[in-house]
């Protein structure tokens, strides 16, 4: 019987970012910077791993505070009521030697749906203090308006101001639970 295996994201050498077409010519990059996540798996292989994820969107960050508030406002995520984005996996299989597909169910705005990411191992290390680590990138397109993320701008010459595909880019360093 294999051991169940505890990682712990390590917010400090991990990030979370999105880019979204802005006015269809140019692209808006953001991050959120609080976020938390756990990987079980059982003994040391990482396929059929279950992953947890949530992220704060308060800490949304485009770089610009305006745009940030209107993110949060109720037309869009609406952190008041909805705090958190949440992702569960329901599959980890690997497609190559450090490739996986990431399948699992993505919470926005109280909207769950089951989505299919990509994830790279970038391999596993000890560092100064003898922990473990693990990294994986983590890619993947969703379209905003299935989570009722419906919010239009069209501007006066009819341009739609934001993209609905969503592309994720996130890179996560685990740290091994001892």
């Amino acid at each position: 019987m294999a051991t169940t295996t505890k990682w712990v994201i390590d917010p400090m050498h991990s990030e979370v970012q999105f880019k979204v077409k802005h006015l269809v010519i140019s692209t808006v990059s953001g991050f959120f910077k609080s976020f938390e996540g756990t990987l079980e798996t059982e003994g040391d292989d990482f396929e059929n791993a279950s992953i947890y994820f949530a992220l704060d969107i308060d800490s949304i960050d485009t770089n610009q505070t305006q745009r940030d508030e209107h993110l949060k406002s109720p037309e869009f995520f609406d952190a008041g009521q909805f705090p958190q984005i949440t992702f569960k996996s329901t599959s980890f299989k690997k497609t190559d030697d450090d490739e996986f597909k990431l399948v699992g169910d993505l919470t926005v705005k109280g909207v769950t749906k089951n989505v299919t990411l990509d994830a790279e191992f970038g391999g596993s290390t000890d560092d100064f203090y003898g922990n473990t680590k693990a990294g994986f990138e983590v890619t993947g397109k969703i379209n905003r308006k299935d989570f009722g993320l419906t919010w239009d701008g069209v501007t006066e010459a009819g341009s739609v101001v934001v993209g609905e595909d969503i592309k994720l880019l996130i890179n996560i360093q685990f740290a091994k639970q001892k």
